[in-house]
């Protein structure tokens, strides 16, 4: 039974004994009346202590779930970080062997963004999208206006939402 339902249940008793009570005199309807004004108040009572309990519950919910909401992503993140600190750990390697190392390395990064939606802003040879790209400067070109002729730095999108906008170079109409 839960608090609305012991609320009725009180409420109707009240009304049945304060009915059986009228022949009595006013001072037995008083203790009655204040027996049922103790009831409500605990009742009151009782919902407001469930309410702010939920309350704190929901509180730390939130909490935990900032808290620990990126730790699959950081324990992905940690086979690539061994990868780097076995590299450094090399004594005797040559350029190549580096970067063969480099390149499983980034390899291991990209799976790791893959698996959580990160993607790559396709950017040279498109036309500029102001909500996917940031230019940088504009060049008088051949090509038509407003297409990307270079890109300083990669954009990433995570979960088709801009994590950070790719920087780009403009085409612009060479002037005559």
């Amino acid at each position: 039974m839960n608090a609305e339902d012991k609320k009725n249940s009180s409420i109707d008793d009240s009304e049945d004994n304060l009915e059986q009570s009228t022949s009595n005199n006013p001072e037995d309807q008083i203790k009655l009346l204040e027996e049922k004004l103790a009831e409500a108040e605990a009742q009151v009572l009782y919902v407001k202590a469930e309410g702010e309990n939920i309350r704190k519950r929901s509180i730390e919910d939130i909490d935990k779930a900032r808290k620990f909401a990126l730790e699959k992503f950081s324990s992905e993140l940690l086979s690539v970080k061994d990868s780097l600190d076995a590299a450094l750990t090399i004594e005797n390697a040559n350029i190549d062997s580096y970067k063969n190392g480099v390149e499983l390395t980034q390899k291991q990064l990209i799976n790791v963004f893959e698996k959580f939606g990160i993607h790559e802003i396709k950017a040279l040879d498109e036309k500029f999208d102001p909500n996917q790209h940031q230019a940088i400067s504009m060049i008088e070109s051949e090509e038509e206006p407003n297409k990307i002729l270079a890109v300083l730095q990669k954009g990433y999108l995570l979960n088709e939402r801009v994590l950070r906008p790719a920087l780009v170079t403009v085409s612009k109409t060479k002037n005559t």
